[in-house]
């Protein structure tokens, strides 16, 4: 493997993290299309539609006799891929079994495909830490295989796929904002990241400052160029916002019938208070136990990153270790999207672990990365493959078998 040119050693992986991610999702919940049927009714010239979504699409909102997703444009954008080939299938899920056997392939190809990009970012940041072959495969695949985005991304909901996006575009815009630097792909990629999940727009002025660390001459350019994409997606949101809801500020969430009225949502959507239930839910959580097999399930509505990924234990025992810059960026990054997740008052519904967490999981892997032994073994190997174990148990309960239900 070290001996192959490196691009190659990059098709590999990547090519490797489609395998897995196909076979580990079988049959990805193909019904929670919201984006999905928004792009196909963008390409149809509209933002939303006058015909009632079926039941189980039940954030779409109803807003002058016409029903709208609070999905960002950027989401939607994302989801373009799988509209363009099924823009006459919107009515698939009624009953065309052909239509529903193409949405299901489509869908399972585009999350294998988000996932070999989150390897090759993840196999390419690795590869500028000296370390051996084996290792740098192995830090690829934890970002995915070895966290709670792994099941999470399986289950195939819309929601998923833009963690998986905002995953995908943080790592890009890390890695195209560091080493030799190409300002406009980190911007690129940093839209990708901010449209699925807005809260990475917090970490800008982080990846300006790695983008602009050692004060080069052609600091204005790099600015310029690393801004272009994301500030045309803003505009183009905010002109979606207003097309929508007649206001460039208005997302539509509040609009969703009923969410104010949730317990969680009591203090508003973001709340100090929400803080405590939050933290339990990323950092306390057991898994839930059953009397027989299999003992223990994820509980679905949240559960500890230590118990899912023991090895981001590291990243607090190796806290002094690596590029001081980077440290502080990284961790800068952390603690501003932690503090916005955990004032937010629902904790993520249906799910594995605390899947709004995977935002931070990019970050992570640079603090990890950069604390790594270069010749030693070290602890990582033996606690990433743990994980690793871990996730895929929690993908079979989650997407393979009938022990967890909502």
């Amino acid at each position: 493997m070290a001996r192959l040119p490196f691009p190659l050693q990059v098709v590999l992986v990547a090519g490797c993290a489609f395998g897995i991610m196909w076979f580990s999702t079988p049959s990805p919940h193909a019904e929670y299309d919201y984006t999905r049927r928004v792009a196909v009714w963008l390409l149809d010239g509209s933002t939303g539609t006058g015909v009632q979504p079926p039941p189980w699409l039940n954030e779409m909102v109803p807003h002058d006799g016409r029903y709208f997703s609070v999905f960002p444009l950027g989401s939607v954008l994302s989801a373009m891929p799988l509209a363009i080939p099924t823009r006459n299938h919107d009515n698939f899920w009624f009953g065309v079994p052909e239509q529903k056997a193409t949405q299901f392939l489509l869908l399972r190809g585009f999350l294998s495909l988000i996932a070999a990009g989150i390897a090759a970012f993840a196999y390419a940041l690795a590869g500028r830490h000296g370390l051996p072959a084996w290792k740098k495969i192995l830090f690829a695949f934890t970002p995915l295989f070895a966290t709670c985005l792994w099941p999470n991304l399986s289950y195939g909901g819309a929601w998923q796929m833009a963690l998986g996006f905002a995953v995908l575009g943080t790592l890009g815009a890390i890695y195209f904002s560091t080493g030799t630097p190409r300002p406009f792909l980190a911007g690129a990629f940093f839209a990708l990241g901010f449209g699925n999940r807005t809260e990475i727009l917090l970490t800008a002025p982080i990846l300006y400052f790695l983008l602009l660390g050692q004060r080069p001459p052609d600091w204005l350019r790099r600015i310029v160029l690393f801004s272009i994409v994301p500030f045309l997606l803003g505009v183009a949101t905010l002109a979606y916002n207003a097309a929508r809801f007649g206001t460039p500020f208005d997302f539509g969430y509040a609009r969703i019938p009923g969410v104010l009225e949730e317990p969680w949502y009591r203090d508003g959507i973001f709340a100090l208070s929400a803080i405590p239930r939050n933290a339990y839910a990323m950092l306390i959580e057991p898994w839930r136990q059953l009397p027989e097999f299999p003992w223990l399930v994820p509980t679905g509505w949240g559960g500890s990153l230590f118990l899912y990924s023991p090895f981001l234990l590291l990243v607090l025992f190796r806290i002094r270790r690596g590029n001081p810059t980077m440290r502080v960026a990284c961790w800068t990054a952390v603690a501003m999207l932690t503090f916005l997740l955990w004032i937010h008052g629902n904790p993520g519904g249906w799910q594995v672990s605390y899947r709004y967490a995977s935002v931070l999981f990019p970050w992570l892997l640079v603090l990890l990365l950069e604390g790594e032994p270069r010749k030693k073994i070290g602890w990582a190997p033996a606690l990433i493959a743990v994980s690793i174990a871990i996730n895929g148990f929690a993908n079979w309960i989650f997407c393979h078998t009938p022990y967890m239900r909502p």
